[in-house]
């Protein structure tokens, strides 16, 4: 883990994090077919948590119960292939278990466990990782210690209650050890959010809750590095960072397609979509989505 504070962002290290965020996006293609993933969401996240993981979060596979450890917590759970890649490429999980996926005897699933190396703690039913990610917070600030506490929610998720109220509860205990984030990929499931319930303007509702709010392209690298080096932003005040991101981001054919957010590929489909990721032919898909009415 680089500090981004402290180390300079260059054209080698942007380098290393496409190349990283690209195998990552391969191992969630690897966990689309035989049972499927939540494929769209999955693939608007890979950006922030290369970069999270490989430039901010002050943890390692040899860390990774350390007390003095940098906190994860990712509260949009279905996002979870994302994060197994993430965690197999900078070392915490062996690739071998990602072939498990969905398999009885083991923890590789559809949602996060904290039987896999890496994981803090279980996600999947939305809203309440927030709430959990303040009490890691509040206990570090109890015991006077320095590490920091990051979350990933969506931005469907938004709409859950215990969000909002745990925004004023680490505002109350000013929580600037606490980062939350939000996958603004602008799709609830099937459904466009701003067709759904509209969110915006989302840093404005932040701030009124007592936040340091900002908005910065999710999959741009460089402003990433920039927004966290800027932690606390207002010190007494926990941060949200709006990272405005593309479902799907890496596969043209399902980019922004709502009907393409959970699916289960055939393998020639995979293989396909391999070639797309790689900047070949789009694939042509058939595979049936899953669908909310």
């Amino acid at each position: 883990m680089k500090d981004p504070r402290t180390t300079p962002f260059g054209a080698a290290e942007e380098a290393d994090l496409r190349a990283l965020a690209l195998r990552v996006r391969e191992h969630i293609l690897g966990m689309a077919t035989n049972g499927g993933c939540f494929i769209g969401a999955s693939l608007s996240c890979a950006d922030i948590l290369a970069h999270l993981y490989s430039r901010v979060l002050r943890v390692s596979p040899a860390t990774v119960r350390d007390p003095g450890r940098d906190y994860f917590f990712l509260s949009k759970g279905h996002d979870v292939p994302a994060l197994y890649g993430t965690l197999v490429e900078l070392g915490f999980l062996e690739a071998r278990r990602l072939a498990n996926h969905l398999e009885t005897h083991d923890s590789i699933y559809w949602h996060p466990n904290r039987a896999v190396p890496g994981i803090e703690f279980h996600s999947g039913s939305l809203g309440h990782l927030l709430s959990v990610s303040i009490g890691v917070a509040l206990d570090i600030k109890l015991r006077g210690g320095d590490n920091r506490v990051f979350v990933i929610v969506g931005d469907g998720e938004l709409n859950e209650g215990s969000i909002w109220e745990g925004c004023l509860v680490a505002q109350a205990h000013k929580l600037d050890n606490l980062v939350l984030i939000v996958d603004r990929n602008e799709f609830q499931a099937n459904v466009a959010t701003e067709d759904l319930i509209p969110l915006e303007p989302i840093d404005a509702k932040f701030r009124a809750f007592g936040w340091s709010a900002m908005t910065v392209d999710g999959h741009n690298f460089a402003a990433l590095d920039r927004a966290y080096q800027k932690l606390p932003v207002e010190p007494g005040h926990p941060t949200a960072i709006i990272a405005r991101t593309v479902r799907g981001k890496g596969l043209p054919s399902i980019e922004r397609r709502a009907d393409r957010w959970f699916v289960d590929f055939t393998a020639a489909e995979i293989e396909a979509l391999k070639r797309e990721l790689h900047g070949e032919a789009s694939a042509e898909l058939t595979s049936e989505t899953l669908m909310v009415r």
